[in-house]
């Protein structure tokens, strides 16, 4: 079958999917050569999952995935502290028994879970999808080009966290809402993880202008990315494009971690544009871990933000104890807001002929 080509519907496709735009007829053919991250796949579901058994679909929606079902992801990496763990397998051929590794749709070889989810979804691979030559699709096909230069750009905020689950979307989405009520222009970004719709989706609900991720650029994740700067560039200049008055980008999972994040502050250029650096953590460690780790770099930490500081308790003693400033996106989103208005416009900004806003970072 590795030459033959033919025409399968399918029951539901991945959100991973969603720069190719494709339709529920596709053209399949049943092996390749080497696999590559981001090529479209065909799978048939095998198993359940009680806990996690949903598939995001193009349009946001989510669908339950039911065994027999023929869904369409994509090839991807997978590195969540908790949640799925896998990568993409050598070759893929019809016939090899897969999983789904997110609810995006990125399909993988799963080698390892968190204790508190069921093994992940088995899946069949019934072909690649593929063009009327043969050609196997890749969402990289429709990516945006990598640039190595920012250019003038609009004052980014940037949000990291210690891990997932730390409170880095309610952050973004939170200072989003605020300055959108203030009458500024805001676009968002998500820069590093794993391909899902939801939290752009969620900037646009909470009023960004225009909204971008990694899988613009044809990511499935950000894992193996080794350098995420050009990346950033390439999302950064398409954002730029609306003539916001900043962007917001959340920086999936954790500084540390198989996601790439650290590498983005090895450019300069990215530094420079960065007007305020949010975290996020959890606890009191990880919001010292994070100070800590951006000192040794030479950057500092503007405001520290989320479920460390959903007690009162918390803020109060990051501000006495590290001396850095804190905020709670739940409690009191104007205070979060307020403090990064006066941070992104405490040093010397120029907004250029196009509209957008040039400025430089004090570390």
């Amino acid at each position: 079958m590795e030459g033959t080509i033919s025409v399968i519907e399918v029951d539901k496709i991945g959100s991973a999917t969603s720069p190719l735009n494709l339709s529920r007829n596709l053209s399949v053919i049943g092996k390749n050569g080497a696999a590559r991250a981001g090529d479209v796949v065909v799978v048939r579901v095998l198993t359940d999952n009680a806990t996690y058994n949903m598939l995001e679909l193009p349009t946001g929606r989510l669908a339950k995935v039911n065994p027999g079902d023929l869904i369409v992801g994509v090839l991807g990496r997978r590195r969540a502290l908790k949640g799925f763990v896998g990568d993409v397998p050598a070759t893929v051929s019809a016939g090899d028994e897969l999983h789904l590794l997110n609810l995006g749709g990125v399909i993988g070889s799963c080698t390892g879970h968190h204790s508190s989810l069921d093994d992940a979804i088995k899946v069949e691979v019934a072909g690649l999808a593929c063009s009327s030559e043969g050609a196997v699709r890749n969402i990289a096909d429709v990516g945006l080009s990598l640039r190595e230069a920012l250019g003038q750009t609009a004052p980014l905020v940037v949000i990291a966290g210690a891990c997932m689950n730390s409170g880095k979307t309610y952050a973004a989405t939170e200072i989003i809402q605020q300055g959108t009520r203030g009458g500024l222009r805001v676009a968002a970004a998500k820069l590093s993880g794993i391909a899902c719709l939801r939290d752009t989706l969620n900037m646009a609900d909470h009023g960004a202008i225009a909204t971008a991720s990694f899988l613009d650029c044809g990511l499935p994740s950000t894992v193996g990315v080794g350098d995420l700067a050009p990346v950033a560039k390439a999302i950064i200049a398409r954002l730029n494009e609306s003539a916001p008055d900043l962007i917001v980008i959340e920086l999936g999972d954790g500084i540390l971690g198989g996601y790439s994040v650290e590498s983005v502050f090895e450019d300069e250029e990215f530094r420079e544009a960065t007007a305020v650096l949010v975290f996020c953590a959890s606890d009191y460690v990880g919001a010292w871990g994070g100070i800590e780790l951006f000192g040794r770099r030479g950057i500092k930490v503007d405001l520290v933000a989320g479920s460390v500081t959903d007690s009162k308790m918390g803020e109060d003693f990051i501000q006495n104890e590290f001396g850095v400033p804190a905020a709670n996106a739940r409690r009191n989103g104007s205070k979060l807001f307020e403090i990064v208005r006066a941070k992104m416009w405490s040093a010397p900004a120029e907004r250029s002929g196009d509209g957008a806003f040039t400025s430089a970072r004090n570390s």
